[in-house]
């Protein structure tokens, strides 16, 4: 959008100084043409703006209009959107406060630009059927993450409670699910931050090690923990219908192995899916009725028979008086 191009335009002469036009127009992927363009438009807008043999820049003191956010307000600029991840992390008044100053520094043309992307967008991060995560530790793990403080923490693990002590690297936000990435004593590990029951900040701080990159550690996190899911594989003869409800119910990956499959004369298909253990594809697979039949292997096909079997014994029974 224009506007957009034309508000990062004045960022960058602000954040960077004096850029030509060719300088703009590969940072914003436009031609040069456009820039010349844009900033007629930024002139005619009110902001000012010149050009010299040397490039474009802003006056001296246009600067201070998008000054005086404090340390909290810059922290919070990232979650200006996400009003509920602000509120969690505690930066929902630094948050308000920050995009108050800056739509009071915009044009009054771009400012109502702004407001009606606020009004028609709107960002939701958890799941269909879930709320996301709440914890009262959020908002002191994210001081501790920004500050470079140890931690003590209580964690809850599958196999019961365990004593942490815990660098802080950063946290991370999934599907409405926060996690925190930190150094414990076997290294950079993952932890829910939903699962911290007791959390003590030290009196130590730690040095950031070098050359981490959040972003990065957790695709390569994500990446693992999808191949290490992966166990197996089922021979599943799949219905039109199944087909459909494939992945939503098993997920991307299952679908376009089911897709890939040898199409049968009934319609249906024969495929080989992958599958993380018996008993996760068991739920699975009954999710989708008798539009799926399991064939291999034996052991998981039993564990759904015997499923079943007992199924069809509760529900022919009269049912228990209330």
């Amino acid at each position: 959008m224009r506007a957009d191009r034309l508000l990062s335009i004045v960022l960058l002469l602000q954040s960077r100084g004096r850029q030509t036009a060719h300088q703009l127009a590969g940072e914003l992927e436009v031609s040069a043409r456009t820039i010349y363009r844009d900033m007629q438009a930024l002139g005619t807008a009110g902001i000012p703006v010149y050009g010299d043999a040397a490039g474009y820049g802003l006056v001296d003191g246009y600067r201070t209009q998008l000054t005086g956010l404090t340390a909290a307000e810059a922290r919070g600029l990232v979650f200006a959107e996400l009003p509920g991840v602000a509120a969690d992390l505690g930066l929902a008044e630094a948050v308000a406060a920050a995009q108050l100053k800056l739509a009071a520094a915009l044009p009054d043309a771009l400012r109502e630009r702004s407001a009606r992307m606020r009004q028609r967008f709107h960002l939701d991060t958890p799941g269909w059927y879930e709320d996301g995560d709440s914890s009262e530790h959020l908002a002191t793990l994210a001081d501790a993450v920004w500050h470079q403080h140890a931690l003590a923490v209580r964690y809850e693990n599958w196999t019961g409670p365990a004593e942490h002590r815990l660098e802080p690297y950063g946290l991370v936000l999934k599907a409405g699910k926060w996690y925190l990435v930190a150094r414990a004593a076997r290294g950079v590990r993952t932890f829910r931050v939903s699962q911290i029951r007791e959390l003590t900040v030290l009196p130590e701080d730690f040095t950031w090690p070098e050359g981490f990159d959040l972003a990065a550690h957790w695709h390569g996190h994500i990446t693992d923990f999808r191949a290490r899911l992966v166990r197996g594989e089922a021979l599943v003869r799949l219905s039109p219908a199944a087909l459909e409800l494939l992945p939503h119910v098993m997920g991307r990956a299952v679908a376009d192995a089911a897709a890939a499959g040898e199409p049968q004369p009934d319609g249906w298909i024969l495929a080989r899916v992958p599958i993380e253990t018996d008993s996760h594809a068991e739920m699975q697979f009954l999710r989708l009725g008798t539009q799926v039949e399991v064939l291999e292997p034996a052991s998981l096909r039993e564990r759904i028979t015997a499923t079943v079997k007992e199924l069809a014994r509760v529900y022919a029974a009269a049912p228990r008086p209330l």
